[in-house]
């Protein structure tokens, strides 16, 4: 007789398994679709097959919950219309749920303790309930936002709560904005297919449906399945390439939320770089990556740990992704994603490694609940970053890049002006916005402010460390709200609360949240003036009459023995008084052309700016050059869209019909919408003349990386944020 199907037992056949203490429902998310607050989500597996040829994602994923409160009339998903659903189907979980076997028709040898083995690779068409011990499920997806849709599977109506259960889903991915497929001609060594998955912060609902909120956070494994050569990694605790299957095997032990599953293949090689660190890079770019990075990041991490406890996550990777990486870097757990196109800039990978690393703390271990609390992870990972280079490096050279980005801040502040909502730390976010247009230095910058100055009201800088190391140990592996960070800080100093210090006039908790403008203090970086003072006596001189006296005592200065951020914050300021007068640009680039024609990116785009903005035609042609041989979307947006702003803008277009067929179609469909501003109503370029074709991939999520390309400062968004999205 057929084996009767588990949803279609009565009521309380099986005893039902003893009640956990009750948990919090997470906060509610309104760039969330979902029924999180219905559900605990125990586990995720996911069985992914890359297919490259047909730009495309073949997935079974199996969702372990449990139901908050009994007969939930349906699971509701956050989807995409990137997401071809195929299947739903349901399953009662024994008590066990490591012991349950996978939903397919063969199984993997399980490796060892811990949750069952993801299910094998998924075969389409698939008839819906083809699992043993599975009935379907009906299912329907409807419109949420222009990021996202809405998937509600229906539930089994006797469902118990806190009764484990699984959902199957079976699906494909196309034209994805959370997953990037390069042609090998987009990669540095143009030999093999790559792609990478971008998650945050609403991105992975392409990749596979879920709980789409950092509300949220599960444990995950996952059996990848890649063309011939081709490396496969994924921020995970635990990996296994399992020869005789052709299958990569994940698994994360820790709960991470969904933007932080994330996944990368191509040409890919690693080298050791410390005792549990790894780089893994395209052949062509190994040696360089190692020789920058081997020693160094043991050096960081040991120095986060004595500053906030151990490092949680077993190994700490770095992989670096081609240049059409769409942000600098990326936190993912165990394996940082990191653009090549930094490699030549020595100071700027430091910082965005260190960074990164301190996500691992501040963002990933304990996270923020709701996007509109963004700057409890940015901020408290900047302070981390800046202890960390204090620790490693010294005050004064982390007073310079604090210096240089406060800067930055101020700049963007003139553009978007002192009443903007989204310079609040807690900005409100409105239905249908997406919460990557939130990102911006002020989540950063001021939210570092902030804590800084909880820092200074203790009095002690490594008293706070002992704070922060015990606020992580409190609340690791979970989100939190602001009230969280600063209810532990009054209890942790019950001196300060005693007197106060949340109510001090005009420096109150609440305002520093929900005020709009610049940080209501900002640090004392009067450590770093060696370095800093050197910097606006220069920028002194030439802003200085009279010009030829000036000059020529600027001249004598030389900037080629200055640390990369000092050279920076120099070309920034001459940026901020642009226009400049002929005479000037033309006695700059006298002196200094060439010299930083001969140093990283991060300074030939500075000077290249100050050529376009002041229509300095004779150095025209080093724009010309540095834009055919860059493919990043952090050095070509910014001065495509400085060259479009004033009388360059043929000479813009005539380089960029040039150079479209090197850029990822994401980033040529951005710069064509640059080239389209002021062509006219629904003016274009056309396919022939480089704009992207009809069948160029679209992607809506990118032009809002932090601001939206729509809003003023965006270029200096994209330059100038350590994006850990």
């Amino acid at each position: 007789m057929a084996a009767q199907c588990c949803c279609c037992k009565a009521p309380g056949a099986e005893a039902a398994p003893a009640r956990p203490p009750p948990e919090p429902p997470p906060a509610l998310d309104v760039a969330s679709a979902s029924s999180a607050q219905l559900f605990r989500l125990r586990h995720l597996q996911l069985g992914l097959e890359l297919r490259p040829e047909a730009r495309e994602l073949a997935g079974c994923l199996v969702l372990e919950l449990c139901a908050l409160r009994p007969a939930p009339r349906a699971l509701v998903l956050d989807a995409h219309p990137a997401l071809r659903l195929h299947s739903a189907a349901f399953r009662r979980a024994p008590a066990a749920a490591a012991a349950a076997e996978p939903p397919c028709a063969f199984a993997f040898a399980a490796a060892g303790p811990g949750p069952a083995p993801p299910p094998p690779l998924p075969a389409f068409p698939e008839a819906p309930g083809a699992e043993p011990d599975c009935c379907p499920l009906a299912f329907r997806v409807d419109p949420f936002t222009d990021y996202g849709s809405s998937l509600t599977v229906t539930l089994p109506p006797e469902l118990q709560a806190h009764q484990p259960f699984q959902v199957i889903l079976r699906y494909t991915s196309t034209d994805a904005p959370a997953i990037w497929w390069l042609d090998p001609e987009l990669t540095y060594g143009n030999a093999k297919p790559f792609v990478f998955t971008q998650g945050h912060s609403v991105c992975n609902r392409s990749f596979f449906p879920c709980f789409d909120t950092p509300a949220v956070k599960c444990t995950y494994s996952a059996v990848v399945k890649a063309p011939s050569g081709v490396q496969v990694l994924m921020s995970a605790t635990q990996s296994t390439y399992v020869e005789e299957e052709g299958v990569y095997r994940f698994h994360m032990e820790h709960p991470v939320p969904a933007y932080l599953v994330a996944l990368v293949a191509g040409d890919l090689q690693p080298a050791d770089i410390g005792p549990r660190s790894r780089v893994w890079a395209e052949p062509c770019l190994l040696p360089t990556a190692t020789s920058k990075l081997s020693g160094a990041v043991e050096q960081w991490l040991s120095a986060a740990e004595r500053l906030y406890g151990p490092y949680m996550w077993g190994r700490y990777d770095i992989v670096f992704l081609p240049p059409s990486f769409p942000i600098v870097a990326m936190e993912n757990p165990c394996l940082t994603f990191i653009i090549s196109s930094i490699l030549e800039s020595d100071e700027f990978l430091v910082i965005d490694v260190i960074h990164e690393v301190a996500h691992s703390w501040f963002g990933n271990a304990v996270t923020n609940a709701t996007w509109e609390e963004m700057w409890l992870s940015e901020g408290l990972a900047t302070y981390a970053q800046r202890r960390i280079t204090t620790e490693t490096y010294g005050a004064a050279f982390t007073c310079l890049e604090t210096a240089f980005r406060l800067d930055a801040l101020h700049r963007q502040m003139k553009l978007l002006g002192e009443d903007s909502p989204v310079s609040k730390l807690q900005v409100k976010l409105e239905p249908g916005v997406n919460p990557s247009h939130l990102m911006n230095l002020f989540t950063y910058e001021k939210g570092y402010c902030f804590v800084y100055y909880l820092s200074q009201l203790c009095g002690d800088p490594q008293r706070f460390d002992d704070f922060l190391r015990a606020y992580v140990e409190k609340y690791k592996f979970t989100s939190v709200v602001a009230q969280d960070l600063l209810d532990s800080f009054l209890s942790f100093f019950p001196e300060l609360k005693e007197q106060s210090v949340d109510c001090r006039a005009g420096l109150e908790f609440e305002r520093w949240l929900n005020a709009t403008g610049p940080p209501l203090a900002e640090p004392d970086l009067s450590q770093g003036s060696s370095l800093t003072r050197p910097v606006e006596a220069l920028f002194q001189l030439w802003t200085a009459e009279p010009l030829d006296q000036a000059a020529a005592s600027a001249s004598a200065i030389d900037i080629s023995k200055w640390r990369t951020f000092q050279t920076a914050l120099f070309l920034d300021r001459l940026l901020d008084g642009s226009p400049l007068p002929q005479e000037v640009v033309m006695r700059l680039s006298k002196c200094y052309s060439s010299l930083l024609d001969s140093m990283n990116a991060e300074i030939r785009i500075r000077w290249l700016q100050i050529v376009v903005r002041n229509d300095y035609y004779p150095d025209l042609h080093r724009v010309r050059r540095f834009l055919e041989s860059q493919m990043s979307r952090m050095y070509t947006i910014p001065l495509y869209e400085d060259l479009c702003t004033g009388a360059l803008k043929s000479f813009a277009l005539e380089v960029f019909y040039q150079t479209q067929g090197r850029l990822h179609p994401n980033l040529r469909r951005t710069i064509q919408q640059i080239l389209s501003q002021g062509l006219g109503p629904g003016a274009e370029p056309s396919a022939e003349q480089g704009g992207a074709g009809a069948d160029s991939e679209v992607d809506p999520e990118a032009p809002a990386l932090l601001l939206g390309d729509e809003a003023p400062g965006a270029a200096i968004s994209l330059r100038d944020v350590n994006v850990s999205a």
